[in-house]
């Protein structure tokens, strides 16, 4: 896109559905690399990325190219689908429907970088529940708690 000029970043978290905790810390180094590659060869920069067991947190600079919804929609796809070939997990991994995404200009992007490397830390304090909803306050994104994610079926 000539003449167009951007310097958009996104901070996108999504959960394991049912918010299982079936992401493993024996692979998720290989997760974070796989997730990185597909992001980038989308055109889109990646600045961090941490996947907790339950929850995965994508921190990148955001070409428009493409729509974040379709982004977001290729990174769950072939991200389960190539967990599943690795058979990683017992059963069938699926990421959980939907996602919250924010935005941060140039001066917040080593706060918020920091603060996706850190999730280890953070979640010593609270859950990804409390995570996921603290956010969307901060952001004043209202939500009704029912939606929030799916129940076990």
């Amino acid at each position: 896109m000539a003449n167009t000029f951007t310097q958009l970043h996104i901070q996108v978290v999504f959960a394991v559905k049912y918010r299982e905790a079936a992401i493993s810390r024996h692979w998720n180094e290989e997760l974070h690399q796989y997730i990185t590659a597909v992001v980038q060869n989308l055109g889109h920069k990646m600045l961090r990325i941490y996947a907790m067991p339950d929850h995965l947190h994508l921190f990148f600079g955001f070409q428009p190219n493409q729509s974040l919804s379709d982004l977001i929609r290729v990174v769950k796809s072939d991200s389960s689908k190539w967990i599943n070939q690795q058979n990683f997990t017992r059963r069938l991994f699926r990421w959980q429907e939907g996602y919250a995404a924010f935005s941060y200009s140039r001066s917040q992007v080593a706060a918020v970088a920091a603060y996706v490397q850190n999730q280890e830390e953070h979640h010593k304090k609270f859950d990804f529940d409390t995570e996921y909803r603290s956010l969307l306050d901060e952001f004043e994104i209202p939500y009704d708690p029912k939606y929030l994610f799916k129940p076990l079926e």
